[in-house]
């Protein structure tokens, strides 16, 4: 007699290590996003300061310095472990926040940031938290870390205003050193997860493995488009909604509701995933989502309410999305190739970043917000379709005892 399937819940180390990772990942992204909503007008006090593109390049070169290094942080994982590696990352990371923290210009500033994005340690932090969970709850895990994004970002547009006010930029900096360190402690605490040795490998082999794969070069076009168009379009959507008399310094009331409910409608498609074992309709049903709610935005009156409801419809599939996709990632990778694997991955989300700053900023110099939201929208378009060649992986199975 066939039984129904009861949910599977995680053992007690497997939460241990997606609480860890997800407020290691959570701390590690506020930092970086916290300096956004401040970093142009807070930039006028430093020397050079008012030079736009050197103001533009403080604000992105992390993107830039993290798509670099996110292969060989992701490949060093696999040969030398991953908490090694997270916690170089992390010493990185808080050494440039001190530079950042002391820049009296705006090079300076940039050097920080730069240095920041250097500890690259997503692809390591990703590899760590695939290896210390089961498949058939990986996507629930992944789903912790996507939704550090989110909140991450969305807490930074609520915090960045009222933290500079009180402390200054240097003072953002100086906060986002002393988080890392003290997110330092429970990674040390952590046990290495079992893993299989990594034999060093020359490039003819890394395209072999990751570059010529056909099913993980769609999954990395996904984490490239899904950044660039949330970094494009906010470009533009604060300006929008300063024009609809929603003041800056109110955005928050707008935001955080909107963020928090998308994290609840998002666990529908994972949850319906998980138990039917097709990742691959809810995956293109959030593709659909997100592409209608950028043309939506393009198509809107400028008011708050249709507003705020395209902007739920973006979040719960940008935050769906970001569950999906590393877990998905990390099912199709070779497992002694993992962290190699999540590393092009998060190279490709780093350009992502990188990207949709400087194509928001460009199109809406050019040709205007709408503009702005018409290139995105295409961009998803062109992305579900090349994403129909996606293969169903299948119902996760428990591993064998």
């Amino acid at each position: 007699m066939i039984q129904a399937a009861s949910p599977i819940r995680f053992t007690g180390q497997e939460w241990r290590a997606c609480l860890a990772l997800s407020m290691l990942y959570g701390l590690r992204m506020l930092g970086l996003f916290l300096v956004f909503p401040v970093l142009a007008a807070e930039s006028q006090a430093l020397q050079g300061g008012n030079d736009p593109m050197w103001v533009g390049i403080a604000a992105g070169v992390y993107g830039l310095t993290q798509a670099i290094l996110q292969i060989p942080f992701g490949a060093a994982s696999d040969r030398y472990g991953r908490r090694r590696v997270i916690l170089i990352g992390l010493m990185i990371f808080a050494f440039g926040s001190v530079v950042a923290a002391l820049a009296t210009s705006i090079v300076g500033l940039a050097i920080g940031r730069a240095l920041q994005g250097a500890g690259a340690i997503s692809a390591a932090v990703t590899a760590f938290l695939a290896d210390s969970t089961r498949d058939e709850v990986r996507t629930r895990a992944m789903a912790l870390i996507g939704a550090t994004i989110g909140l991450a970002f969305a807490l930074s547009l609520v915090m960045a205003p009222v933290l500079s006010a009180m402390f200054g930029m240097s003072g953002l900096f100086w906060l986002t050193a002393a988080l890392v360190v003290m997110a330092m402690l429970p990674v040390m605490r952590m046990a290495e997860p079992a893993r299989r040795q990594t034999p060093e490998i020359s490039f003819p082999e890394i395209r072999r493995i990751v570059l010529r794969d056909g099913q993980l070069m769609r999954l990395n076009l996904g984490i490239f488009m899904i950044h660039m168009t949330q970094t494009a379009i906010f470009v533009v959507v604060p300006l929008a909604l300063i024009q609809m008399g929603l003041d800056l310094h109110d955005h928050w009331m707008l935001y955080l509701p909107v963020v928090i409910a998308s994290f609840v409608l998002m666990l529908m498609p994972i949850f319906w995933s998980e138990r039917t074992g097709r990742s691959r309709p809810a995956f293109l049903f959030a593709i659909a989502l997100m592409g209608a709610s950028i043309a939506g935005l393009g198509l809107a009156a400028p008011s708050l309410w249709p507003w705020a409801l395209l902007l739920l419809g973006f979040f719960t599939a940008f935050n769906a999305l970001e569950a999906f996709l590393p877990s998905w990632v990390s099912r199709v990778a070779p497992s002694s190739h993992r962290g190699l694997a999540l590393g092009v991955y998060n190279t490709t989300q780093s350009l992502g970043l990188f990207s949709g700053g400087l194509l928001g900023g460009l199109m809406a110099k050019a040709f205007g917000a709408t503009a702005v939201y018409w290139a995105c929208a295409a961009a998803i378009l062109v992305w579900g379709i090349i994403s129909l060649g996606l293969k169903e992986l299948g119902p996760r199975r428990p591993r064998a005892a």
